[in-house]
């Protein structure tokens, strides 16, 4: 009898003999060029690594993270090529969701903002409101496994109570921090949603904080550009909520332990006159950017549907702070555990 072995994947169970094709080896494609061998668009391709479909190596010259043509054939030797990649990563809005879903926009738009479904993106549309989008493919599980949300009554949410941006701001960061191992950069991205005012109380070390900005992961842009938009953009990405705001002080607490562990923050090159270097002018030995390091390999696990109570958030930092001592748990742990 032959046994065959699979690997389970982020959304795919893949041959064994597959999987071992998919070895990091063979050229390293720059991502445009991946992107048109796997025939995606480029916003198509990004949504596929996040998620953790197409499998990355860093580039060797520090620039950004490659495909290996291995990886490409491996794809596409897939039976559902190109159309199955196309389909794990398409995105719809309100209007398409709810036609997926059988439903009118009303209560589509009632599902997203009591957190049943998770948006993966957003842009502005030209009324500077915010458009959200959601995975086909996660609209359909929902159907599959919640089929009583699509029809009947379904409870009108709070009053001001909208969970898509917070849930969004939650997947933003946990994929920016499964996109690296380097631990000042995942505290870079928890400190993304935390203002200021906010980060120089929790980080008093000025230097500390010139690497946050630094790391800083970017925000999507407007176009036209914009400050109004823009600022409509940059208030998105900032926890509103107190329990929201708490929670990542904690995690951003545990987070900044982790990077000191790992290695002090970059210092300022000295001065030959003696003269003093300001915070800005760090060593190049210091952490790289955001997007540039290498990937976990599991990227995403489907989002909760609402970040933890503020009780949960309050015992998650004690304990992790208790074990502190003897073997505090990585970041990316953290995340997963208080999703």
């Amino acid at each position: 009898m032959t046994v065959v072995t699979t690997v389970t994947t982020q959304g795919a169970v893949v041959p064994a003999d597959a999987a071992s094709v998919a070895a990091p080896a063979g050229p390293r494609l720059a991502p445009g060029v991946a992107a048109r061998e796997l025939e995606l668009r480029r916003g198509e391709f990004d949504l596929a690594v996040q998620l953790g479909h197409i499998r990355t190596v860093p580039d060797p010259g520090g620039g950004h993270r490659r495909v290996t043509a291995r990886e490409v054939a491996r794809l596409r030797a897939a039976e559902d090529f190109p159309e199955g990649l196309r389909e794990r990563v398409r995105t719809v809005g309100t209007a398409e969701g709810a036609e997926l879903l059988g439903i009118a926009p009303g209560r589509f738009t009632k599902l997203a903002r009591t957190g049943r479904v998770t948006p993966v993106r957003c842009y502005l549309n030209r009324y500077r409101a915010v458009v959200w989008l959601y995975l086909a493919d996660e609209l359909v599980e929902l159907a599959l496994r919640e089929p009583e949300l699509l029809s009947g009554r379904h409870p009108d949410p709070d009053r001001g109570q909208d969970w898509r941006a917070r849930n969004w701001r939650a997947r933003r960061i946990a994929i920016l921090a499964r996109q690296t191992d380097d631990q000042w950069e995942q505290a870079a991205a928890v400190a993304s949603a935390l203002d200021g005012g906010l980060i120089a109380e929790l980080v008093p070390d000025p230097y500390e904080r010139a690497c946050f900005r630094r790391l800083r992961p970017e925000t999507f842009r407007v176009h036209p550009d914009s400050a109004i938009a823009q600022g409509v953009v940059d208030r998105l990405v900032l926890a509103d909520e107190p329990d929201e705001i708490d929670w990542y002080r904690l995690r951003l607490v545990e987070a900044l332990a982790d990077a000191r562990d790992q290695c002090p923050a970059p210092r300022p090159i000295a001065d030959p006159a003696g003269e003093r270097a300001t915070a800005g002018r760090l060593a190049s030995s210091g952490p790289r950017p955001l997007g540039r390091s290498r990937s976990s390999a599991g990227v995403l696990e489907r989002a909760a549907p609402c970040a933890p109570a503020p009780q949960q958030h309050a015992e998650q930092g004690a304990s992790a702070r208790r074990g502190a001592a003897s073997a505090r748990p990585g970041l990316l742990r953290r995340l997963r555990r208080g999703k």
